[in-house]
């Protein structure tokens, strides 16, 4: 268990370097390659954008944004510890499916908003240590 317990913690990182390389230009094998299962959403203010801007239209975003969750669109959001912008686990298996949940909301209806779109999945190593029948 021991032994386990090691492998598990040394392949972590190579682990999430493989996944957020490009898939063309990481020259990592394709069954390394995650099946998206979600899309993690960084959105920050467009430069130039004001606090006021942004709170103008805070209720109605606040109301989309909990019917996204009530729908199962978006699965987790959380506020950036550095207060630039929040965060969103969107349930969806492409970055286009992501941008057109993500394209409903006020904010980015009002375009003062960035997004950066990033596909995740299982960390695959893990599946190497369910053995043959794991494999499937």
């Amino acid at each position: 268990m021991k032994l386990l317990i090691h492998f598990l913690i040394a392949a972590l990182p190579v682990a999430s370097v493989a996944q957020s390389q490009s898939r063309a230009a990481s020259g990592v094998p394709s069954v390394a390659i995650p099946k998206t299962t979600e899309v993690l959403v960084i959105q920050t203010a467009k430069q130039g954008v004001t606090p006021n801007q942004i709170v103008a239209v805070m209720p109605s975003e606040i109301r989309a944004t909990v019917k996204l969750y009530f729908d199962g669109k978006i699965r987790q959001w959380y506020s950036r510890g550095d207060g630039k912008g929040v965060v969103f686990l969107v349930d969806a298996k492409t970055e286009e499916e992501a941008r057109a949940v993500m394209e409903t909301l006020p904010l980015a209806k009002e375009q003062l908003m960035d997004h950066v779109y990033i596909p995740v999945g299982p960390l695959m190593p893990l599946r190497a240590l369910m053995g043959p029948g794991g494999q499937q």
